[in-house]
C-alpha cells in the first residue's frame, strides 16, 4: 500500500496532508491563533471545586477555565508517583480551591466546552511514551508479533537500565518501535529523561499558572505519529521546515532520509491530489458513493449521525445485492469520512436495512477492517435488528469543520431559515400585542425586502382584516441589513 505525506507550512497555517493510494486520508491543519493544546503540560491553579459533578475547573491561563474530573486525578506520593485507589476519592479530599496543580491537556477546547485535564501525565517520542508518574510498563496492542513484542521489551529495560532510570517512571512502546534498534530506542530514552528534567525544574521554579511544556508544531507531531513502515514519500513546500523535519529523520529515523524532499513544484503541493475540493467536500452534508448512493453526515453536539442511501443506484441483481452492495461501499467511505472529518465522540451509522445475517456480517467486517488504519481509537457495537451500529471514535482535537467553520449569523447554526410566511404571521402577532398596550395610531413595521414583499402581496389582505380589527394603519419600510428572520414593530 502506497502512502504519502504532504505538508503545507506558510505563514497563516500548516496544513498536513496523509494521502494512501492517491486519495485523502487525513487531513490536520494547524492556526497559529488557534493552535491545540493536547499534550500540553501546566502549572495550573484550581479556581472552584463542585463535588456534585465529582471535578473541578482549572484555570491554566486560556480563554475558558479547564475542567478535570476525579477519575483524571491520583494523589501524589512522596517519590513522586501516582497513588492509584481501588475505589474513587471524592474530589474535595483531592484538591482544594486556589491549590497549584501540574496538568495536562487530554481535549482541546470544543465548542462551548473548556479543555479537559489529566494529572496523569505522559511525554511522547518517535519509539515510546514515557510516563514519569507512573510505574506502569506497556507496549502497544497493534504489534501483534510475539518476538518483536518481546524483543522491544528487553530493549527498554537494557536502556532504563542504562541510563539509571529504574524507579523513575514507566514507558510504553508505541506502534512507531517496530524494528527499533537498541541505538534508537536508548535515544529515545535519554530525550525523555531530559525533557522531563526540564519540565521539573519549572515546576520548582514556578509559583503561578505557567506553561511547563509546549508540544512540537503539527509537522512535526506528523513526523512522530504518522509515519509508517508503508509512507513512501515526505514531501513539505518550505524549505525552514524541510530542514527540521530531515534533521529529525536524520536523527530518529534514519531509513527515511531518502523519503524526505522539499517541493519546488509551481503548482501549490496540495494541487497535487485536489487535496482543497476534497477538504470542499468533506465541509459538506452529503458524500456520493461511487455505485451511484450517498452518505449523509450530520454532526451535532451531542453525536454524529451517518445515514446511508442507496440514491440513483438501482443495481443489477436482486435488491438484497444492491444493499448489500451499497452498503459494503458505504462502510469503507464511512470510515475514511471519519478520518478526513476529524469526527468524534458518539457516532450512529444507519445502514440500509439487511435481513440477511450473512450481509451484516459481511459489512460489519468490512467496516472494522477499514477502521484498522485510523489512527485514533475506535470502538464498535454489533448491528442492531434496525440497521444502526453505534461507535465511538476518540476526539481529542476538533473537528474539521469546528477548525474551519462557524455557524452561520443567518440560521445560527440551524442549517434552515423561518419561511417569510411564518415570519409575517409572527409579524401579526406582535402587531396585535403593541396595538393592545399601546394608543399611537400609526405601526411601523421594518423588515427584509422578502418579507415586507410578501405583506404586501399574498398577504394583503389579512392585512387588511388586521388594520380593521385594531384600528390603526399599519406601514412598512424595508431594511436592507435585515436578515428574513429579522423584524421589528415600532410605533410610529
Amino acid at each position: 500500500m502506497s502512502e504519502e505525506i504532504l505538508i503545507n507550512v506558510t505563514p497563516m497555517e500548516t496544513r498536513v496532508a496523509l494521502i494512501e493510494n492517491g486519495l485523502l486520508q487525513e487531513v490536520f491543519v494547524e492556526r497559529p491563533h488557534s493552535k491545540g493544546h493536547v499534550g500540553d503540560v501546566y502549572l495550573g491553579k484550581v479556581i472552584r471545586v463542585m463535588p456534585g459533578m465529582e471535578a473541578a475547573f482549572v484555570d491554566i491561563g486560556l480563554e475558558r477555565a479547564a475542567f478535570i474530573h476525579s477519575a483524571d486525578i491520583s494523589p501524589i506520593s512522596p517519590e513522586g508517583f501516582e497513588v492509584r485507589n481501588e475505589t474513587p476519592l471524592p474530589i474535595q479530599s483531592l484538591v482544594r480551591e486556589g491549590q497549584l496543580i501540574v496538568v495536562q491537556v487530554i481535549k482541546d477546547p470544543i465548542g462551548s466546552k473548556g479543555a479537559r485535564l489529566s494529572t496523569h501525565l505522559t511525554l511522547p517520542s518517535r519509539n515510546l511514551v514515557y510516563l514519569p508518574r507512573s510505574a506502569h510498563m506497556g507496549i502497544s496492542q497493534r504489534l501483534e508479533d510475539e518476538q518483536e513484542r518481546a524483543r522491544l521489551s528487553g530493549l527498554v529495560e537494557q536502556c532504563i537500565a542504562q541510563e539509571e532510570m529504574g524507579g523513575q517512571g514507566g514507558f510504553i512502546i508505541r506502534t512507531a518501535a517496530e524494528g527499533c534498534s537498541a541505538e534508537e530506542m536508548l535515544e529515545d530514552v535519554r530525550f525523555l529523561k531530559r525533557l522531563w528534567g526540564a519540565v521539573e525544574r519549572r515546576v520548582n521554579d514556578s509559583r503561578d499558572v505557567h506553561i511547563l511544556y509546549r508540544e512540537v508544531p503539527l509537522y512535526m507531531r506528523a513526523m512522530r505519529d504518522l509515519i509508517t513502515p508503508d509512507i513512501e514519500k515526505i514531501r513539505i513546500d518550505t524549505r525552514s521546515a524541510f530542514e527540521e523535519i530531515s534533521q529529525f529523520i536524520q536523527d530518529f529515523i534514519p531509513e527515511f532520509r531518502n523519503s524526505v524532499e522539499c517541493y519546488a513544484g509551481e503548482r501549490p503541493i496540495f494541487d497535487l491530489y485536489s487535496i482543497d475540493d476534497e477538504i470542499d467536500k468533506a465541509l459538506g452534508r452529503e458524500v456520493k458513493l461511487k455505485s451511484g448512493g450517498d452518505l449523509i453526515i450530520d454532526q451535532t453536539e451531542a453525536m454524529t449521525t451517518v445515514d446511508v442511501n442507496t440514491g440513483a443506484y438501482l443495481g443489477s441483481k436482486n435488491h438484497a445485492e444492491t444493499i448489500l452492495k451499497t452498503n459494503l461501499e458505504a462502510a469503507t467511505a464511512i470510515a475514511r469520512q471519519l478520518r478526513i472529518r476529524n469526527l468524534g465522540g458518539i457516532i450512529i451509522l444507519d445502514f440500509i436495512d439487511m435481513v440477511d445475517p450473512e450481509h451484516q456480517r459481511q459489512v460489519m467486517r468490512t467496516l472494522t477492517k477499514a477502521l484498522e488504519k485510523d489512527h485514533a481509537r475506535t470502538s464498535v457495537s454489533v448491528m442492531s435488528e434496525l440497521g444502526l451500529v453505534e461507535m465511538t471514535r476518540k476526539r481529542t482535537r476538533e473537528s474539521l469543520g469546528q477548525i474551519l467553520c462557524s455557524a452561520c449569523p443567518v440560521c445560527e447554526g440551524r442549517g434552515r431559515l423561518k419561511t417569510p410566511e411564518t415570519i409575517c404571521y409572527e409579524i401579526f402577532r406582535e402587531i396585535l400585542r403593541v396595538a393592545r398596550v399601546y394608543e399611537n395610531d400609526v405601526i411601523l413595521v421594518m423588515a427584509s425586502q422578502t418579507v415586507v414583499d410578501r405583506l404586501l402581496d399574498e398577504e394583503s389582505s389579512t392585512l387588511a382584516d388586521l388594520e380593521e380589527l385594531i384600528g390603526k394603519s399599519v406601514r412598512f419600510e424595508v431594511e436592507p441589513m435585515y436578515t428574513q428572520e429579522q423584524f421589528d414593530v415600532v410605533l410610529f
